[in-house]
């Protein structure tokens, strides 16, 4: 017996595209603007910079394919949808992100053991200052606009985690321009592309990390399994709970099965779907689980059940 509920995406779905869509026409248009302003300025930082954005711009357009793709409606074959999609798009996310801070430090250090053996690498800071200033605002634009859908889907989050990193290294390469104006000193330059790749590792280690945690199938952080076995036991004509399992579909998508021991008049009179009505309105009332299916059995039934719990 369950407690069985619609698989379709949310209604947030087609707003996590929008938001994916615009944010990838910001960073698309301003990415040539960015690779031009490295050429002609000669900075490293801001070629980092503008990997780090074309990166960012690759994981956009994987994360717009993966929420179109989630929208699919569940099939005969797809049972619960497409919804996981976007944790392989995550997934592709964090490895472009990590692939863009090893290849920027790599060009950072070779730079600065260049310029420590006497290679100069001469740096325009004016151009470099007017672009990075420019980054900084289209980025912040992009953040804005992916900022309200980052904790309902972890594509969306993977995709505003890069936009970040690109506002911080925004910042960075601005701070390295003013030091080059200020001083003259270009190892500014290098200096400014190795942090940039410093505080991108972590974010993508994280998201990472939030991607295995989904595709392990372990219980959501936030969910205390002990906390919602101990509730579902306090209900009325429940015995006993045990075969618990918790998992998610994507990111914000908690799915929650059990097999209940109850007390005989539930089976025997008829109050089977009054039961299951209760502990499903529990679940997602009390822990923002909406999809519950719970298995109710009469007392020695785990006895002979044919794999062990």
């Amino acid at each position: 017996m369950g407690h069985d509920h619609d698989h379709a995406p949310s209604a947030s779905t087609a707003g996590n595209r929008r938001r994916i869509a615009i944010a990838l026409g910001i960073i698309g248009v301003f990415l040539v603007v960015q690779v031009a302003g490295a050429i002609v300025s000669g900075s490293l930082a801001l070629l980092a910079d503008a990997g780090h954005m074309a990166g960012d711009l690759v994981g956009l357009v994987v994360a717009l394919c993966a929420a179109a793709i989630a929208a699919r409606p569940a099939t005969d074959r797809q049972t619960y949808g497409y919804r996981r999609v976007e944790v392989l798009g995550a997934l592709v996310n964090g490895i472009l992100l990590l692939v863009v801070a090893v290849t920027v430090a790599i060009g950072a250090i070779g730079r600065l053991v260049g310029g420590a053996g006497g290679e100069a690498h001469e740096v325009s800071s004016v151009p470099m200052l007017v672009v990075a200033s420019l980054g900084l605002l289209a980025n912040i634009a992009a953040m804005l606009v992916l900022r309200g859908g980052r904790e309902a889907s972890i594509g969306v989050r993977g995709a505003y985690l890069e936009v970040l990193g690109d506002t911080i290294g925004s910042i960075a390469v601005i701070a390295a321009a003013l030091v080059i104006l200020a001083t003259g000193w270009d190892p500014a330059d290098a200096i400014a592309s190795l942090l940039i790749a410093v505080l991108i590792a972590p974010r993508a280690i994280g998201l990472l990390r939030d991607v295995v945690h989904v595709l392990t199938e372990s219980a959501p952080r936030e969910t205390d399994v002990a906390e919602i076995t101990e509730h579902l036991r306090g209900t009325a004509g429940v015995v006993e709970v045990h075969d618990v399992h918790v998992w998610q579909i994507t990111s914000g998508l908690p799915v929650f099965t059990a097999h209940l021991v109850v007390e005989p008049d539930v089976l025997e009179g008829g109050r089977s779907g009054a039961l299951l009505d209760r502990l499903g309105e529990c679940l997602r009332d009390h822990f923002d689980v909406e999809h519950s299916t719970f298995q109710l059995e009469p007392a020695g039934h785990s006895e002979h059940e044919s794999l062990g719990h």
